[in-house]
């Protein structure tokens, strides 16, 4: 067929209204099939659910039927093989098939549309789609969350400075700081859980926007095509993109989680940091600094969210002003949506793979946990427990110790009994005791704490999680 033969084609698919065909520049701003082709599985998946209803329902004959299951098998085997002659003059997906249908089996093809409309048949491929993305997101963040826990367990008890305001602040481990990120992406996989459940309504059947006069069973193809039930509402069915804009949201929440690990990666790998090491894999050199080992991968992953953010502004742009039902505007729905899917693709599989490459510099750790008098909090504990000292009275007493041990260019440990006395005269040589970075992790077993018992209890807690809710 021609591309003359196929304008005609999706002419005659308009309806007789139309004698001619478009113009050359409507031509281009209409058609979706070089992007909505990737809904190819879903729209067959969704045909095949239809044919069946109808045949079911005695609205087709069981010959046209079969002949349409037969047409719709080989369709999907010529996409499949990348023999299939994809026209931009069919504008999208659904025409496209439909066409090569007709091409392949003759008029039963014109049958396959009764009682739906392009609008239910698109907003039930583009659900199916999304619903197969946020299954493969899951099993991608699953990856991620191994990752970060195996790292987390390895170094329960490794010490490292924890920072607030990226000033150095109280040592903790860096299990725990691995347990931050789980906790972070287990939130990620619950808003996509959630997402998923609201999305899993079938629109096939709201036709055009009113329903069909035609008696068909709703319920049947929502059961085939795996989702719950039918959407309630004709109209909401047609024209409901919450589904989209909930993946993207937690999508960017995601992202925007990994993009903090990212900027970690990025800062601790650095020259004046050197936390933590990211191999030849995950790193480049530099065209003229033959030194240079650049963290490029975490670099990409930390821009890649705002390339999500993006995309979920633009679709919300997008949807803000439509009144009900179906617009054209919504066929720019689905790019951004790709686009969010195939980013977050990369970006956990990266992080992933950062995550499991890295090298972790204990030594450089316990070092700098130690730097910048990261036990004061832990003398002035002491000062609550030991001298029932209030605590505003106590943090005023390891304010002075940090201010003489500035004084001396010396950390808190250094400092003597009698200079510390001279402060606090219930000092005793115990809180000493206190001041080691080791101590300090140790004591925190408060619930969520840093102390290495809690975070092997953590880690083990979030593997029991991960196995029960294994797909």
């Amino acid at each position: 067929m021609t591309d003359t033969d196929k304008t005609k084609a999706a002419s005659a698919m308009w309806g007789g209204r139309f004698a001619g065909g478009p113009a050359a520049i409507m031509q281009r701003i209409n058609a979706s099939i070089d992007f909505d082709k990737r809904l190819y599985a879903q729209d067959i998946r969704g045909s095949k659910a239809h044919c069946r209803m109808l045949v079911k329902q005695s609205i087709l004959t069981a010959a046209d039927g079969a002949l349409i299951q037969e047409g719709l098998d080989k369709v999907l085997a010529e996409i499949e093989a990348g023999d299939f002659p994809f026209s931009q003059a069919l504008e999208d997906i659904h025409m496209n098939v439909e066409s090569r249908l007709g091409e392949l089996i003759g008029e039963a093809a014109g049958r396959l549309h009764t009682a739906r409309s392009r609008n239910d048949q698109v907003a039930t491929d583009f659900r199916l789609w999304v619903r197969d993305a946020l299954d493969g997101m899951d099993g991608a963040l699953r990856d991620l969350l191994a990752a970060l826990l195996d790292r987390a367990e390895e170094h329960a008890a490794t010490v490292m400075p924890g920072f607030t305001h990226l000033q150095t602040a109280q040592p903790v481990t860096f299990g725990h700081h691995m347990m931050a990120y789980v906790e972070m992406i287990s939130r990620d996989r619950s808003r996509l859980a959630d997402a998923r459940n609201r999305l899993n309504e079938c629109p096939l059947g709201s036709a055009a926007l009113a329903g069909t006069s035609f008696p068909i069973d709703r319920e049947a193809t929502a059961a085939e095509l795996g989702f719950a039930g039918p959407m309630r509402n004709s109209l909401d069915g047609v024209s409901d993109r919450d589904f989209a804009l909930e993946f993207m949201s937690a999508s960017a929440i995601c992202a925007v989680h990994l993009s903090r690990l990212a900027e970690e990666l990025v800062i601790w790998t650095s020259a004046q940091f050197r936390f933590v090491t990211l191999s030849d894999a995950f790193t480049t050199g530099s065209s003229i600094m033959p030194q240079k080992r650049n963290p490029d991968a975490a670099e990409l992953v930390r821009a890649k969210t705002g390339r999500v953010i993006g995309d979920l502004n633009a679709l919300l742009i997008v949807m803000k002003g439509l009144p009900l039902a179906y617009s054209k505007d919504m066929q720019d729905d689905k790019e951004p949506v790709f686009e969010v899917a195939d980013t977050m693709e990369l970006a956990i599989a990266a992080m992933a793979g950062m995550v499991r490459d890295m090298t972790v510099n204990v030594g450089t750790l316990r070092a700098a946990a130690g730097a910048g008098f990261t036990t004061a909090t832990d003398i002035a504990d002491w000062c609550v427990r030991a001298l029932k000292m209030p605590f505003r009275r106590a943090h005023h007493v390891a304010g002075s110790l940090v201010k003489l041990a500035e004084g001396r260019n010396c950390g808190l440990e250094d400092l003597t009994l009698a200079e510390m006395q001279a402060i606090e005269p219930g000092i005793t040589e115990e809180a000493r005791a206190v001041l080691s970075v080791e101590s300090s992790v140790n004591s925190r077993t408060s619930l969520g704490g840093t102390a290495p018992s809690r975070v092997r209890q953590a880690v083990a807690a979030a593997r029991r999680r991960l196995a029960e809710d294994a797909p």
